[in-house]
């Protein structure tokens, strides 16, 4: 009976937590998407709330941290358990960096001038897709422990990456051709830097979930394939 109630118990923790993510991870979504569009329209309105949300990010962060070390005190998790905690420990972690990232773009969201004519600024919504896109598909990947879609997710870093260097050089350019637009542009390559930061939390991310379900780390994975097999 004892044990009984003990494995109950240790199933409703885990519960617990993965609920957490989930909700640490819907605001992280949220602050993304609203930050953009905060910057996109020059909402002060929707910068702060994003501003101010964030202190539920770094709350949630804090809970799980506390449930975690509960967990490991009270229920002595090994195995599948063991990585389940260790990864949620530190999804939360990533998470709220992603939210931090989110928040320092809408602390930027007055200060593009003339918004409505700096063509630069039509570039950024659609690198924040595919890192918005990222976050979102690597918590599907955690809450079905999907190794595959994990390694899907890794693999798209590099278009993110590749927006990143794209908009850096235009953003140079347009800084070199249109000296009047530094302060904007230099403000718009932070924010380019962010979400570039958020695509390889995502991919941080990924790496756990998969380190979750497989019990082995995707840079071994990609290593073996690099060996050649030897002759029959």
């Amino acid at each position: 009976m004892v044990a009984e109630h003990t494995v109950k118990a240790f199933d409703e923790d885990i519960t617990r937590l993965r609920g957490l993510i989930g909700e640490m991870g819907g605001l992280a979504e949220l602050a993304i998407s609203e930050s953009m569009e905060a910057l996109v329209t020059g909402s002060q309105a929707q910068a702060a709330a994003v501003i101010a949300r964030d202190k539920r990010i770094d709350a949630l962060e804090q809970e799980i941290d506390k449930l975690t070390v509960r967990i490991f005190a009270l229920r002595a998790p090994m195995a599948d358990d063991l990585r389940e905690v260790i990864a949620a420990l530190k999804i939360s972690g990533m998470l709220e960096r992603i939210g931090d990232y989110a928040k320092n773009i809408a602390k930027r969201a007055d200060s593009i001038i003339g918004r409505e004519t700096f063509e630069p600024l039509t570039l950024i919504p659609a690198m924040a897709e595919i890192a918005g896109e990222m976050v979102h598909d690597v918590l599907t990947a955690y809450a079905a422990r999907d190794p595959a879609m994990a390694i899907e997710i890794c693999e798209r870093d590099a278009k993110v990456d590749a927006f990143y260097e794209s908009i850096f050089r235009n953003l140079v350019s347009h800084m070199m051709e249109n000296p009047k637009t530094i302060t904007s542009a230099a403000q718009l390559l932070f924010v380019a830097r962010n979400l570039e930061r958020i695509g390889d939390h995502a991919t941080n991310i990924a790496e756990m979930v998969y380190f979750a379900a497989t019990a082995d780390y995707l840079g071994n994975r990609a290593d073996r394939a690099a060996v050649p097999s030897s002759p029959s």
